[in-house]
């Protein structure tokens, strides 16, 4: 993904105050002014605000949206290699292969350590039993392979 320019226009001009700031700081040394420790903060403070802003920008990558999906909560995630995602009740059939698609393209695989190099996401929901009673069932189940990112999709018979 391409660099934010507002935020690369922001660190650009935040490190210029923090050089201006830095002669400042060493003017105000040489200088023996009083207040020659507070620039140290302000100095170090803008320049780290610049390296932020352009560090961030570039690292950061949204969100993929697939049409047809619902944004739902990932309820959990062992780290490695499963992932569960709560689908509500309301949810229609035709949006439970997009829904777990999504989440399973969203996921950060950096830093995923598993032998296989497969992420298995599943999409469920709470299906009451008996009154204070529940079993989750799973609805649609993708496996995302991290090493280029594809992802397949199955729906099991619950969410057929």
């Amino acid at each position: 993904m391409q660099a934010d320019p507002l935020l690369i226009t922001a660190g650009q001009w935040l490190g210029v105050a923090g050089g201006g700031l830095t002669l400042l700081t060493v003017g105000s040394f040489v200088a023996r002014w009083g207040i020659r420790f507070r620039l140290v903060g302000v100095t170090s403070f803008t320049l780290l605000l610049a390296f932020s802003c352009v560090a961030f920008a570039i690292s950061y990558s949204p969100r993929v949206a697939i049409p047809g999906a619902v944004s739902v909560p990932v309820v959990f995630d062992n780290g490695t290699d499963l992932v569960v995602a709560t689908a509500p009740d309301q949810l229609e059939p035709a949006a439970f292969a997009p829904t777990v698609e999504q989440v399973a393209r969203n996921l950060h695989g950096n830093a995923r350590n598993n032998g296989t190099g497969l992420v298995r996401v599943r999409l469920r929901r709470i299906e009451a039993v008996e009154p204070g009673l529940g079993r989750p069932v799973v609805l649609a189940e993708a496996v995302r392979q991290l090493a280029d990112g594809t992802v397949e999709v199955t729906l099991t018979p619950h969410g057929a």
